[in-house]
């Protein structure tokens, strides 16, 4: 098993609870919350900012950009951005899932969230913050 997930989705698969763009969007990702919230898998991921697993199943999904809006596109890259720089992760670079859990659990506080994640619609709900305070608790740096 291999995954490819955008950079900001690293956070969102910490804080996810249901709630997306549409029923298969919320399946998708909940399948793939699921097998990265199970401490028995680990797996090889490829982190992009691009098109990735969760992006499949998204209604707003163009044939090469995002289209919920004029400036999704760009914003959604930003996140991208944000946090690939923030982890300290390589565009297309291929990362254990452990390897990622840690370094998230390690470098991101909640509140960091604010500027990683400035403009996304769903940091108002609160649940990506309470995600990652959640995995700081579970997960010592070594």
């Amino acid at each position: 098993m291999k995954r490819i997930l955008r950079g900001h989705h690293l956070l969102c698969t910490h804080g996810f609870k249901g709630m997306g763009y549409s029923d298969d969007f919320v399946k998708v990702m909940s399948d793939i919350t699921e097998e990265l919230r199970n401490a028995e898998l680990d797996f090889p991921i490829q982190v992009v900012q691009a098109f990735d697993d969760a992006c499949q199943a998204c209604p707003h999904k163009g044939k090469s950009e995002c289209e919920k809006s004029e400036d999704s596109n760009d914003h959604v890259l930003s996140l991208d951005s944000r946090v690939l720089h923030h982890l300290g992760l390589k565009n297309g670079g291929i990362y254990m899932k452990s390897e990622l859990i840690n370094l998230t659990a390690e470098r991101v506080k909640p509140t960091d969230l604010d500027h990683l994640c400035e403009g996304c619609s769903w940091l108002q709900y609160g649940v990506c913050k309470e995600g990652i305070n959640k995995l700081r608790g579970k997960i010592r740096p070594a």
